[in-house]
């Protein structure tokens, strides 16, 4: 050993020592001001004093053994202060000044003064402890000494997971014990009492060296002295404590305790080196594991949702129409069905799968990793194709469906006008062609020829007054064929032979004219009274059929304006009727005369009126018909008009509804991007603050959901245009989708933002002034910026190129910014600003957005896992050798993280390989990319 010299100043020690001292002491500091250790004016507890007294002595020798010496009295044997030099000399692997070697009190306290002195030089500040109090033998100030030396070299450095020293070394006992029961380590006095903690942590790492279930809780003697015996025997760690005074202390001292725990942390080291390494790699591991999921997870929504995409556009796509408006509207409920209930919940699926897929690709970068590549099909944009193809053939599925539907009634109002003028027609039909064949004529008198001249005549009128309906027959049968009306067959049989038999009667018409003229030259008599009520009655009972018929026609309206227009007209018939009334008087009032002369002259008439078969009774029962008619058709229009009145009460409720829901929806989307822009407080707030948004929205859906009742009503009244507002349901549903999907996306991106915050490390100070900067160049709101926008910003943020100066600078154009970086030693040509440019535009958009803006500033000031730090952390598992065993893993990994690596760890194939050997080295590789090596 070196010789010392002396030194004349004196530190203190005690609990009022909180600053920190040169050489890194800031800990060892910070857990002084924790402890209320030894005071110049208090007195040790006797049995604590005992306990230090033993501990500390054992512990100074476990190290002094190695010089060659050791001590006897832990208060005498450093008085001189060279044992003291000596013991710092071997805990520290330095050299002291050299000691002096006189046997006067002032040699003594130099050299204890130089032992002081180098313990201050390792940052710790001794308040009350000065030399002469050690030099006098004053027990209680060098126990303080000795557990100042002990914190100081033995315990300071102890860390897990970043907590104090002795909060460090607590919980490494923890969870070394925490498997073992009846162990509960709370503190370092009262939990050890029983020894079973001493016995756990040796077994935890040298299972052969103690039989723990044997050992008992109500013998703690026994358990102390075989945890004892057996750290000596095997551990090399000196007996420091007894087990009767630990027992027979209500409190155990803290100090000895720590002291003697503290030499098991040092003698399972490596074992604590290899756990370290070991949790790193399950870190790794669980990431990954996390991600397959997620990515499994991915995949599997994309296939479900792509093929119901796949099997719902044929169906929307399907344009074969039905034969019955019954059908048509089946198909509609149908349709209504898929908005209502089944597509809701795909559009919710296909914003969670978009929102997964970005979470996912945030995962991916903070962890690191590649990024994930679905497998082919199933791309995000994939899935957007397939929507967009969804979305265009359900717009044009509606409409088809509201025209067919339209065509059809169209078609049986039109059918059924057919059928109606057809009977009327062929019940006046029945029977001409007999009567115009008949040659009644050959055998009739002059005065039965002269009437049935005259009865020809008013045939022949009749038969004019028929020739519109014929016509108009014919082209309702033709409207029918040109809007391909199922029933166009029997339509088309039915109307020729009409045509037919019409063109039949033109021609026996036109003969038997041909024939009652050659013989009415023979005939003289008409009686013309007779013949006039005939031409008079004829056109009067044709314009009673006429009119009864129009009385019974079929109308469809779908307007106010229209069914008005109807009653308007029956109106202005209703007028023509007392004109109507005095026609038939008159017609009447001839036939009458004719009975009144007849009767007066004494004459017999033969019969009815031989020129028509109209009497009086047909004149009055058509025209009491006619008068029955009227008012039916009265309650028919104001029906009509009364559901018109209804539609237009709908279609206003409708509107003053829509009116409403939209320009909510269009607020709340412009709300949602200023929100997005304008980002306050911290990010949880923002989060907070996103979703009571998102649930105020959510709780708007009744009203939506009443619009959608009310529309649903709407079709079925079968009410196609709205003129009072401009919004249809499809405006309102995609709006309300898009919306939905917004906040959605917007709350994602704060979600994110959270991530890589705090995996990275960022600030909330941080993350406050990129979105203030990104915000304050995104000029247009749009969420993204272009590359000078982004240099922009850059620039604005003092970024760091290549030294630590901040760049001052205001707007400028991309050459200024180039020289810029390249005058700070940043090598900026077109090739570099590409480089930079893909990694935060990947897909050369020619914008980049917020979440790739933070992206960016975190990998440059951050560090995370690389594939090194993993292949090192196995290396250290496999004892420093270039492959490891399945045997090594399960032993070192917990059991799923274990087979994980060996179900995906090659062969290793090195000239050191031996049986059964796996290559850590490409699997580590492999969970980072190519491009992280």
């Amino acid at each position: 050993m070196v010789d010392y010299h002396a030194a004349n100043q004196a530190y203190q020690y005690g609990p009022s020592s909180g600053g920190n001292g040169a050489g890194g002491g800031g800990s060892m500091g910070d857990y002084m001001a924790q402890e209320d250790d030894w005071d110049r004016d208090l007195l040790l507890d006797p049995a604590w004093e005992k306990q230090q007294r033993k501990t500390f002595t054992a512990w100074c020798n476990s190290h002094l053994r190695k010089a060659g010496t050791q001590i006897e009295n832990i208060d005498e044997d450093f008085r001189d202060g060279l044992k003291l030099m000596l013991l710092l000399e071997v805990i520290s692997g330095e050299r002291l000044p050299k000691p002096e070697r006189g046997k006067m009190r002032v040699h003594k306290i130099n050299n204890v003064n130089k032992a002081l002195d180098f313990i201050a030089s390792k940052g710790v500040k001794l308040v009350s402890i000065g030399a002469e109090e050690i030099v006098d033998g004053n027990a209680k100030m060098t126990l303080g000494m000795i557990w100042t030396i002990i914190l100081r070299f033995a315990i300071q450095d102890i860390s897990v997971e970043e907590t104090s020293a002795k909060e460090g070394l607590l919980l490494w006992c923890q969870r070394k014990t925490a498997p073992y029961k009846n162990v509960n380590v709370q503190n370092f006095h009262i939990s050890w009492k029983d020894g079973l903690a001493f016995n756990a942590l040796i077994h935890r790492h040298r299972p052969e060296l103690i039989e723990y279930d044997k050992l008992r809780k109500d013998d703690p003697v026994t358990n102390l002295n075989n945890a004892f015996e057996v750290a000596e025997k095997y551990l090399d760690i000196p007996k420091m404590l007894d087990a009767e005074d630990i027992v027979n202390t209500a409190r155990p001292d803290e100090k000895a305790i720590m002291t003697y725990v503290s030499s098991f942390y040092h003698a399972f080291s490596g074992a604590q080196k290899a756990e370290t390494a070991a949790n790193r790699i399950c870190k790794v591991l669980a990431v990954n594991q996390e991600n397959e999921h997620l990515m499994e997870d991915y995949e599997r929504l994309a296939s479900d949702l792509l093929e119901w995409i796949r099997r719902t556009i044929p169906w929307l796509e399907d344009r074969v129409p039905q034969k019955t408006i019954q059908e048509m509207q089946q198909k509609l409920e149908d349709f209504r069905d898929y908005r209502r209930v089944h597509k809701p919940p795909k559009v919710q699926e296909k914003c969670q799968l978009e929102i997964n897929f970005n979470t996912l690709q945030t995962k991916l970068r903070l962890s690191n990793r590649p990024a994930f590549m679905p497998s082919e099909g199933r791309m995000v944009s994939d899935i957007n194709n397939g929507w967009q193809h969804l979305e265009q053939a359900e717009k044009g599925y509606e409409e088809w469906l509201l025209n067919e539907i339209r065509r059809l009634e169209r078609l049986d109002h039109l059918a059924e006008k057919f059928r109606q003028k057809a009977s009327i027609h062929e019940a006046w039909t029945d029977g001409k062609e007999a009567m115009l064949k008949h040659r009644d004529y050959e055998t009739a008198t002059l005065s039965d020829i002269k009437a049935l001249i005259r009865k020809h005549e008013a045939f022949e009128s009749d038969l004019a007054a028929h020739q519109d309906r014929v016509e108009q027959i014919a082209a309702i049968a033709q409207e029918l064929n040109e809007l391909d009306y199922y029933d166009s067959h029997n339509v088309n049989t039915r109307c020729q032979k009409i045509c037919d038999q019409w063109d039949a009667l033109g021609s026996l018409t036109h003969s038997r004219r041909e024939a009652l003229e050659k013989t009415e030259k023979q005939l003289e008599t008409i009686d013309q009274l007779h013949l006039e009520y005939a031409k008079r009655a004829a056109p009067f009972n044709n314009w009673m059929e006429s009119a009864m018929e129009d009385l019974q026609d079929m109308f469809i309206v779908h307007t106010i304006e229209e069914i008005e227009g109807l009653i308007s007209a029956h109106d202005q018939f209703k007028s023509t009727l007392p004109d109507a009334d005095r026609e038939r008087e008159a017609i009447l009032a001839i036939h009458k005369e004719a009975q009144r002369i007849a009767e007066s002259n004494h004459i017999k008439l033969s019969g009815s009126n031989p020129y028509t078969t109209v009497t009086p009774q047909i004149i009055n029962s058509k025209w009491e018909k006619v008068q029955q008619l009227v008012p039916k058709r009265d309650h028919a229009l104001l029906e009509e008009q009364s559901k018109q009145q209804s539609n237009e009460h709908l279609r206003r409720q409708f509107a003053s509804q829509a009116n409403v829901v939209g320009p909510w929806i269009q607020t709340k989307m412009e709300e949602i991007g200023r929100i997005s822009i304008e980002m306050n407080g911290t990010l949880e707030d923002q989060l907070n603050h996103l979703k009571q948004y998102e649930r105020s929205i959510v709780d708007y859906k009744p009203n939506l959901d009443l619009l959608e009742q009310q529309h649903q009503l709407i079709q079925e009244a079968l009410i196609f245009d709205n003129k009072h507002t401009n919004y249809t349901m499809e405006h309102i549903r995609v709006g309300w989708e898009q919306l939905l999907t917004t906040i959605a996306r917007t709350i994602n991106e704060v979600e994110n933002q959270i991530l890589t915050r705090d995996a990275k490390g960022i600030s909330q100070e941080q993350m406050q002034e990129f979105r203030a900067s990104f915000n304050h160049f995104d000029k247009d709101h749009g969420g993204a910026l272009g590359p000078e926008e982004f240099k922009a910003c850059l620039i604005s943020l003092g970024y760091d190129v290549e030294n630590d100066r901040q760049k001052q600078t205001g707007s400028m154009d991309s050459d200024d910014f180039r020289a810029l970086l390249i005058s700070t030693g940043y090598s900026l040509g077109d090739a570099e600003f590409n480089r930079i440019m893909s990694v935060v535009d990947p897909n050369h958009s020619g914008l980049v957005t917020f979440q790739a803006f933070i992206d960016f500033m975190s990998r440059e000031t951050t560090d995370t896992d690389t594939a090194d730090q993993v292949i090192a952390s196995f290396k250290v598992l496999a004892g420093d050798k270039n492959f490891i065993t399945a045997e090594e893993l399960r032993r070192e990994l917990p059991p799923d993280q274990a087979e994980y690596c060996i179900a995906r760890m090659a062969p290793y194939q090195g000239p050191d390989a031996a049986p059964g050997a796996l290559d850590y080295k490409s699997f580590s590789t492999a969970l980072y990319g190519e491009s992280d090596l």
